[in-house]
């Protein structure tokens, strides 16, 4: 479930009203809210790693609802999902055509209808110095149920930048992959009112989505820039203990 932004709005604009210490506008509160979701899912990949070594040594809690790497990897399913590749003649690769911005690649999937039998091979994939290596032996080179891929990159008009492409050996007919999206930036909207204040609608409003869990965290992050704004120390000193009591006690 995701994090209610018209609450975390109220939230901090509470916490830092309560006794005078300043204002931020909707503006700057978006600003805020997109650069501290962002933090927080860039956090999930390190944090993983870190608590997957602690798994295979066998020093973690698999306690139902108390292991905190299967809990890490939980905040990252709603930006999990099956996406298509479309085949860009001109590269000669695949190219991204689901929703949404592409973070990353997980398992790929090579289909070939036109093989008989039919194949819906799982794609390994490797550099493309690995993949040269690979391809140039006898023994080694990629089939239809080994496929081979590597990830490259080219600027596809009419785009201005450059886009991650796949290259699969050999061709297969169509292509998927288990991919991580990067989250949408989230909205405060609103209206203004007859005296100048602005009121919440939920209809031009995006809700974070991050877990519910991380509410408190996402506050506390905001606080800690929002006191960089008001130029209060003491907002950014106790927001940023906060956080600090948030990450140690998710990573103990």
């Amino acid at each position: 479930m995701a994090v209610n932004i018209n609450t975390v709005y109220t939230t901090v604009l509470y916490i830092l009203n309560k006794e005078q210490r300043g204002y931020i506008n909707p503006g700057e509160f978006n600003s805020l809210a997109t650069q501290v979701q962002e933090e927080i899912f860039e956090s999930y990949f390190p944090d993983g790693n870190q608590l997957n070594r602690a798994n295979q040594q066998n020093m973690q809690n698999d306690t139902e609802f108390f292991n905190v790497f299967k809990n890490n990897a939980y905040k990252l399913y709603p930006f999990e999902s099956s996406q298509a590749f479309t085949y860009n003649v001109d590269n000669d690769a695949w190219r991204f055509s689901g929703s949404g911005s592409l973070y990353n690649i997980g398992e790929i999937t090579s289909i070939y209808n036109t093989t008989n039998p039919r194949y819906d091979s799982m794609t390994e994939l490797v550099s493309k110095k690995e993949y040269t290596t690979i391809s140039k032996s006898k023994l080694t080179t990629p089939t239809s149920q080994y496929p081979l891929a590597y990830i490259t990159n080219a600027t596809i008009a009419p785009a201005t930048s450059p886009e991650v492409l796949l290259k699969i050996s050999p061709k297969p007919d169509s292509v998927s992959a288990n991919c991580v999206l990067k989250p949408t930036s989230p909205v405060w909207g609103f209206n203004v009112g007859t005296l100048g204040q602005y009121t919440y609608t939920s209809g031009t409003s995006t809700d974070f989505q991050l877990d519910t869990s991380e509410q408190a965290n996402i506050i506390t992050k905001i606080l800690k820039y929002a006191g960089v704004i008001i130029n209060d120390p003491t907002v950014i000193q106790t927001a940023t203990a906060e956080a600090q009591k948030v990450e140690v006690n998710e990573k103990s």
